[in-house]
């Protein structure tokens, strides 16, 4: 199947593919007479899988390392979870830093007045 056919099998756009290709992070594939590339039914599993992996939010070189477990057959599924684990803990990080954004942002808001003057709490909380 040609890069199109394939992003529409993959759920991912013809661009990603090709970026994923440029970072080898899956192979490049052979290519037709007239220059377009070919994939087969492993490369779409292979494309779903990132997909997925990055719908979570694992960032590239944790789903290159996935997908070597992936591959490997005779992996712990130790050192997968262990992968899991790890991205919990950045996940709970993050959000920890965005409530504590958002909290900072809400108190602002809740002492501007938004009237008419040009005194207002918001810029005056983010020019420290």
């Amino acid at each position: 199947m040609n890069i199109g056919q394939a992003a529409n099998a993959s759920g991912a756009s013809a661009k990603k593919i090709r970026y994923y290709e440029s970072i080898d992070l899956i192979p490049s594939r052979g290519r037709t007479d007239s220059g377009y590339r070919i994939y087969a039914d492993k490369d779409i599993y292979i494309l779903r899988f990132i997909r997925q992996a990055r719908d979570v939010g694992f960032p590239i070189e944790t789903i290159r390392l996935l997908l070597a477990l992936w591959q490997d057959h005779d992996r712990a599924s130790a050192d997968v979870k262990a992968l899991a684990l790890q991205h919990i803990r950045e996940l709970d990080r993050r959000l920890k830093e965005l409530r504590a954004m958002r909290d900072t942002l809400v108190y602002l808001a809740e002492h501007c007045t938004g009237d008419d003057r040009p005194s207002c709490p918001i810029l005056d909380g983010l020019a420290g």
